[in-house]
């Protein structure tokens, strides 16, 4: 597996770059930050996930690990193969992304060109319940005891661990925006971001 690649850009078409690494050229298929990344910097490190398939291999790359995980979960979805999953890494920031499918926005994600309805809700049922058992395996750092905002927290929870955030870093960090008056999921997510960032 071909995970992190370190080189210098010496060509680009579209969401496409060739990294050249030793003599070697990589031809990579990017979302689009790793791609404005990578034309900005023209050389650098980009994650990747290595696809072979019958009718060939292929590369994909990313800004981050965070953005990697995300598509790995995307990728995981029937119907849903590695082409349309950049589509949607490309189509809205991860965050928003994480926060659309945490709160089953079937409207946000289907405003992502190629995304129709019926996959943007499947997107959502099949990684909701996936981000759902990660979240449900014996937490021991409970949300705060107030309920009066128990499904805006527990949206907020599922947003940061479909990021990449643990559990109990996502709970602690929702909490910690909560107490500081924090009510709409949105405003919960931003708060804990910054103070994770």
């Amino acid at each position: 597996m071909i995970g992190y690649i370190k080189g210098k850009v010496i060509s680009n078409n579209d969401n496409v770059i060739l990294l050249e690494n030793n003599g070697i050229g990589y031809e990579i298929t990017c979302s689009v930050s790793a791609f404005s990344k990578m034309m900005q910097d023209r050389e650098g490190g980009i994650f990747t996930y290595l696809q072979v398939k019958e009718d060939g291999i292929a590369l994909y790359g990313f800004v981050s690990l965070e953005e990697k995980k995300m598509f790995l979960k995307l990728i995981s979805v029937s119907g849903v193969g590695a082409k349309m999953g950049i589509t949607i890494l490309s189509g809205m920031s991860l965050k928003d992304l994480a926060l659309a499918i945490a709160t089953s926005d079937v409207k946000a994600l289907s405003r992502i060109k190629g995304l129709g309805k019926k996959s943007a809700e499947r997107i959502i049922v099949e990684l909701r319940e996936s981000v759902s058992s990660i979240g449900d395996s014996g937490s021991d750092c409970p949300l705060l005891a107030s309920t009066t905002h128990t499904s805006e927290a527990e949206n907020a929870v599922m947003a940061l661990i479909s990021l990449g955030y643990t559990r109990s870093v996502a709970v602690k960090a929702v909490n910690g925006a909560m107490s500081a008056g924090a009510n709409a999921v949105e405003e919960i997510i931003a708060i804990a971001l910054r103070s994770l960032a």
